[in-house]
């Protein structure tokens, strides 16, 4: 035989090319139009799917590509940016020196939690402020479902709340609760995705119930120890839970159940409100670099790099695998 190919057929015919497939598209048609007596149509999910180019657009909370809402609406703000946040001036920044560093501990990871939520609380007050119009559902209006026994005041419709007012609801949510600075940023996810899919809009007369909402769907979406309804009853006396259980199905059936927050929406959203803080001249805190913060630095750095070395050490035992059976073999260098 030595190199010579042999094949199954003549030698006057050359080999048949493998038959392609048939092409059975027309086989598998979705059939969308049905009549009543055929029974309840079940829609598929590749239905209901939206084409990238629109879902982009129109839904930033679910895409990393897509501008946050919140940010649009800070920049088209004509009238000047909302400086009452900062008390601290332009001489008040810290800048490193030789003798000390300031680091920002502040990560995409372990965000500090009162800049945090003053830069959502932020990002509320300019979807407040910047709405369109003012569409709402009653589930949210605070009027029909009032979270206090105060009687709601008859303006409260037209008032746009401060943010100073904002971020006292939010903090004292996130103080009673317990809850975590990734959660804060989870919030305004569900929250621009309720705008989004319900097209509403968070105004005076709903925004403590849309925020309430979000804030009770992220801390169990992403804390491990979840707070339950009654426990937002005991933070909020005069609130039954009932209501909460109701706002909590209504905010489901409206973000369609859609609770997942990738990875890289999440880091836009992080990295959104770092812009939206230094717009605003909203300073995240340094601190200096101390001697037991370097050594720590230190190790989670020698720590990953190690992480890097094995794994590049690994790919390397993988690639050569096959070369092992029989040797690792050079080729010789050929001259011309």
């Amino acid at each position: 035989m030595g190199n010579t190919v042999s094949c199954c057929v003549s030698p006057e015919e050359s080999p048949k090319l493998p038959r392609q497939p048939v092409d059975r598209h027309e086989d598998y048609q979705i059939i969308t139009d049905v009549s009543d007596d055929t029974g309840p149509y079940l829609q598929h999910i590749s239905d209901r799917e939206v084409p990238d180019e629109l879902a982009q657009e129109s839904n930033p909370s679910d895409h990393a590509r897509a501008s946050t809402i919140f940010l649009c609406k800070s920049q088209t703000d004509s009238e000047c940016k909302y400086s009452t946040l900062t008390s601290p001036g332009p001489l008040s920044k810290k800048y490193s020196s030789c003798s000390t560093i300031f680091i920002d501990d502040s990560t995409v990871s372990q965000p500090n939690l009162k800049s945090t939520i003053k830069c959502v609380t932020l990002a509320i007050y300019y979807h407040i402020k910047n709405r369109d119009s003012d569409r709402s559902l009653d589930i949210f209006d605070e009027k029909m479902h009032p979270l206090s026994r105060e009687q709601v005041p008859d303006n409260y419709s037209v008032m746009d709340p401060e943010h100073k007012l904002i971020y006292r609801f939010v903090r004292t949510l996130f103080s009673a609760a317990q809850l975590t600075a990734e959660c804060a940023i989870v919030t305004l996810v569900y929250l621009e995705r309720l705008l989004t899919y319900a097209e509403i809009d968070i105004c005076p007369c709903n925004w403590k119930r849309i925020v309430l909402g979000a804030i009770l769907l992220a801390s169990k979406v992403w804390d491990d120890q979840a707070v339950w309804n009654v426990d937002y009853c005991q933070i909020l006396k005069d609130i039954t839970v009932e209501d909460m259980n109701e706002m909590e199905r209504h905010f489901l059936e409206l973000l369609q159940f859609n609770i997942n927050v990738p990875a890289s929406v999440y880091a836009k959203y992080y990295f959104d409100l770092r812009s939206l803080a230094e717009d605003n001249n909203l300073l995240f805190p340094l601190e200096p670099l101390s001697n037991e913060r370097a050594q720590k630095l230190e190790a989670i750095s020698r720590l990953c790099e190690d992480k890097y070395k094995d794994l590049s050490r690994a790919a390397m035992r993988r690639s050569f695998s096959a070369d092992n059976l029989v040797g690792i073999r050079r080729s010789n260098a050929v001259l011309s």
